[in-house]
């Protein structure tokens, strides 16, 4: 197990090349969360995520010989881009293997940062053996994207930043993939204040360090697709088990919807763009999942932020319509002319906004002279939605609203 010196090794290597991302006390997830919560924005490093720290350590590490060969790497994507970024800095090739569902921004920055992508493979841990061949069969170093202590050691020093930024930190909440992040951070802050808890935040659909720790040893889990891509690794890191063991406080696990609502606040309240991965300890911190105390204070770390706008978008849509900003009716008319404008006046009388209108006339089992209509509105939120349907019922509007 690597200890503090090797992070404070690491923070003098990469710290002229590295953002020191802020870690700012946000009003609006304190009131959300009931902690004294802080955002430590590491979606704002150069590529994205903080994985380039881990990548620079390693990268920074190499000898002569190693560099010269070129390096290789597996990445769902944060690991890639920080790999490409500095190799290419520093004049060094780079091959980046990819699995093939990676999100099209990822594959994109890799490329524009200099990297040779290959994309292979369902998952992380197709493209991993398809990157270890790589390196085998052509004598390019490898640079794991959690299990290596140098990258421990480089992710860690976002602890010793913590410790410098908010001195009377209680707790830090923690994304969990492989185990290189929570690893290196819980190496540098145990260290140095020992009651600091530390928890690790899992997508429920891949709990593989959950399941690492009730088995006792690294244990691949069944494969699934989750919106945090960047943590979806089935089998937890060699070297990070035994770190996580010993000194991470708590894992716990959030859902899909929870991340997918953490995202949207984030860039609602906080104006902060979150990829899935970098938005679940957010997640877990709205929705209680850990037994921290009221007021507890508390750095959430916003791990990255490379996230494809058409997930964006969508992501944006579905929340909107949970929250009753967003609705869509569907609404049985006679098929006449005016009788759209009856609707529509309804709803301008309530001051919504006509998003989308759609008529329907051959299936639903209508008679001939009848017609659907389907609207989307967009209203101030949930009392402002039940008002607008009241009104149309009293007009006497046959109605169905869409669940969201």
């Amino acid at each position: 197990m690597i200890g503090r010196e090797q992070v404070e090794q690491a923070r003098r290597r990469i710290r002229d090349s590295v953002f020191l991302s802020p870690c700012a006390y946000s009003e609006t997830f304190s009131r959300l969360t009931g902690l004294t919560a802080y955002l430590k924005l590491e979606n704002l490093q150069m590529s994205g995520s903080f994985k380039e720290r881990g990548a620079l350590n390693k990268i920074l590490s190499l000898a002569a010989d190693e560099r010269a060969r070129g390096v290789i790497c597996a990445s769902a994507g944060n690991h890639a881009q920080g790999v490409a970024y500095h190799a290419t800095r520093l004049g060094i090739a780079s091959t980046i293997v990819m699995p093939e569902p990676t999100p099209l921004i990822k594959v994109a920055n890799t490329r524009e940062f200099g990297g040779t992508v290959v994309l292979h493979g369902a998952n992380y841990d197709d493209a991993f053996a398809e990157a270890r061949r790589r390196a085998e069969d052509e004598g390019l170093t490898f640079i794991h994207a959690f299990d290596d202590d140098a990258v421990i050691a480089g992710q860690g020093t976002i602890g010793l930043e913590l410790l410098e930024q908010r001195p009377d930190l209680e707790a830090i909440i923690v994304p969990i993939g492989g185990g290189g992040l929570i690893a290196g951070i819980a190496t540098a802050v145990k260290s140095a204040a020992p009651n600091v808890e530390v928890i690790g935040v899992q997508s429920e659909r891949l709990p593989s360090a959950k399941v690492a720790i009730d088995a006792g040893e690294p244990t691949a889990i069944a494969a699934s697709t989750t919106i945090a891509d960047g943590i979806a690794v089935r089998r937890t890191g060699e070297r990070t088990l035994p770190i996580i063991r010993e000194l991470v406080d708590d894992i716990v696990t959030v859902d899909e919807e929870e991340i997918a609502n953490a995202i949207l606040l984030l860039l609602e309240r906080e104006k902060t763009v979150a990829e899935g991965a970098g938005a679940v300890a957010a997640a877990a911190a709205i929705n209680q999942k850990t037994s921290l105390g009221v007021g507890k204070k508390t750095a959430i770390l916003v791990c990255g932020g490379n996230i494809d706008v058409n997930t964006l978008s969508r992501i944006i849509e579905r929340g909107q319509a949970k929250d009753g900003r967003l609705v869509k009716l569907e609404v049985k008319l006679p098929d006449t002319p005016g009788a759209l404008h009856g609707l529509v006046g309804v709803v301008a009388q309530a001051r919504a906004n006509i998003m989308e209108v759609s008529h329907v006339r051959d299936f639903g089992g209508l008679r001939l002279g009848e017609t659907i209509v389907n609207v989307t509105l967009e209203t101030r939120g949930p009392e402002h939605a039940q008002a607008i349907l009241g009104d149309l019922r009293r007009q006497g509007f046959q109605i169905r609203r869409h669940k969201a």
